[in-house]
């Protein structure tokens, strides 16, 4: 079984180019289990993770696909809740996705995906979009 831990946020397009890398794997279908993971930092109307369009999308398009899903939430840094969900899930590989961003961006605002790749001690993809 091949274990995979994709950090989703609310952006569609970002969370559907992960699903399409971990789809294309090698490995048959029955071979892969995925843990979609969506940490909110801001949640003021009490929503789950399974409502928002992006999670829905990945899950129905990789259940299309014949591989195992669960949804999780956490709240907190994304970063932090995704390397924790790995760990716990002990996970073959993290999927995520980066956004374009200039150099300058990324030193101001920090990257989720900049700081799971520096702070992972499993392998991580990271998808385009």
């Amino acid at each position: 079984m091949y274990n995979v831990v994709i950090g989703v946020d609310d952006n569609e397009e970002r969370a559907m180019a992960c699903a399409r890398a971990v789809a294309t794997l090698p490995g048959d279908a029955s071979e892969k289990r995925v843990t979609v993971i969506h940490s909110f930092t801001d949640n003021p109307s009490g929503a789950s993770a399974s409502q928002l369009a992006s999670v829905r999308d990945v899950t129905d398009f990789l259940e299309g696909e014949g591989i195992e899903v669960e949804v999780t939430e956490s709240s907190g840094d994304p970063a932090d809740q995704l390397l924790e969900t790995a760990r716990e899930e002990d996970a073959n590989l993290i999927v995520v996705s980066g956004r374009k961003r200039s150099p300058t961006g990324k030193a101001l605002f920090g990257s989720v995906t900049q700081s799971v790749i520096l702070n992972s001690e499993r392998p991580v993809m990271v998808a385009g979009e």
